[in-house]
């Protein structure tokens, strides 16, 4: 029964949105840089002000909760089980966003949301956006104190207001994930990371940009954006407006958020190529420089947020291959009916969660196959190192695969 007076104004989730899926993106680049580095340094994650909300009871997943024993070495995390991480865009207006977005509504907004599936053998990260205008079952939301607010039918971001009514990411973290669980199948046993934009400019500048092949000149005055075509490095604020540009030329759709979707998931790919090109380790200030702005823009769970589980997942995926990093968005229809709802395509979304479900690639049920490939056995990861994430010693002997340098990513444009 609720009972709770919402100390968050409510509002309509229905107006047009400025910036949307910005959020979701900044979430998968810090996550998926974090985990693809290398074994990174523990006084660097320390350093952070990282926020952390441990919510398994509320969000319906199971967990123990055990991150380790030994304060100093990293766990084998999630060992030879796959791992589901829930991105969570926050659509704010506190604190530094308030400087660069465009509007004043108050409270927690959601926006796009991806789902991050780490196969068991760590040879496949799979990133499947949700459309925020999906019409859904919202879950019933729980709150840390015992009350509850009843579900209903809605559009799929109304589940971050609705767990975040109370102004806590935690539990609006939870009900996003309770939503994704009772649509899909896909469990989280807690594992998410909640973003807003603030930080995302300083995580591109702290690279010094990203590499992107432009094939037309945009522009779009509300977005700040005006860029020529070709091969480009777009440094913090230019990529900012290139995620958040709805409106203008070149941009290709019809100025929908779900137009920007595949622009936003070819910037996160290219982050993550030039992030995995770079040998930050050896530059101490750069590294330091991204994972502040990387990690200070974060809400995690306890074990994410945990750096010895961050660095026993990297070192896991330490010869994972960026050809193996894949996004999808959810398939989808419009209704017919004057909203602005969109639906989700059946069997075709069914079958790519069952692909998450079972563990094998979403692209193996793209053929449009009546069902998804049964789980195979897959290899166990290794055991993570047990030594301290400063020391110097090198214990894996599998080669990496090749990486890309900025400039091999850009002499590959090519501008029709």
């Amino acid at each position: 029964m609720e009972s709770r007076s919402a100390s968050v104004p409510q509002h309509s989730t229905h107006g047009q949105r400025r910036g949307a899926l910005t959020w979701s993106l900044t979430a998968a680049s810090a996550l998926i840089a974090l985990v693809l580095i290398g074994p990174l340094s523990y006084a660097a994650l320390a350093l952070s002000n990282t926020d952390t909300a441990d919510v398994r009871d509320i969000s319906a997943a199971d967990g123990d909760g055990t991150g380790g024993d030994d304060a100093d070495t990293p766990t084998n995390f999630a060992g030879g089980e796959p791992l589901n991480i829930a991105l969570i865009g926050i659509d704010s207006r506190e604190g530094d966003n308030a400087e660069i977005a465009a509007d004043d509504v108050e409270g927690m907004r959601g926006d796009t949301t991806m789902v991050m599936h780490i196969s068991a053998d760590r040879s496949r990260i799979d990133v499947v956006s949700i459309p925020r205008d999906s019409r859904v079952q919202i879950a019933e939301c729980e709150y840390f104190d015992g009350t509850t607010k009843p579900g209903w039918t809605g559009k799929f971001n109304e589940a971050l207001w609705s767990g975040g009514r109370y102004g806590d990411r935690g539990e609006g973290a939870a009900c996003v994930m309770k939503t994704i669980t009772e649509l899909t199948g896909v469990d989280f046993d807690g594992h998410f990371a909640l973003v807003d934009f603030a930080g995302f400019e300083d995580m591109v500048d702290a690279i010094d940009g990203i590499p992107m092949c432009i094939t037309e000149d945009m522009y779009s005055k509300d977005a700040n954006l005006d860029i020529e075509a070709g091969a480009q490095v777009l440094d913090g604020e230019t990529a900012l407006a290139f995620a958040r540009a709805r409106k203008g030329t070149g941009l290709g759709g019809d100025g929908t958020d779900l137009a920007r979707i595949e622009r936003q998931q070819e910037l996160l790919t290219n982050m993550a190529r030039k992030v995995l090109g770079m040998n930050l380790l050896t530059d101490t200030a750069q590294l330091n420089a991204f994972l502040r702005a990387a990690l200070d823009s974060l809400t995690l769970d306890t074990e994410l947020a945990d750096p010895r589980n961050v660095i026993g997942l990297a070192y896991s995926l330490r010869s994972f291959d960026t050809d193996n990093l894949t996004f999808y968005t959810v398939p989808w229809h419009y209704p017919g009916d004057d909203s602005t709802d969109v639906l989700w395509t059946e069997p075709d979304a069914s079958l790519m969660w069952k692909a998450i479900v079972d563990d094998v690639p979403v692209g193996s049920i793209e053929d449009g196959s009546t069902s998804a490939p049964s789980a195979t056995a897959t290899a166990t990861p290794e055991a993570a190192p047990t030594i301290s994430p400063s020391s110097e010693a090198t214990p894996s002997t599998t080669p990496s695969p090749e990486r890309e340098t900025q400039q091999d990513i850009l002499d590959t444009c090519e501008v029709p």
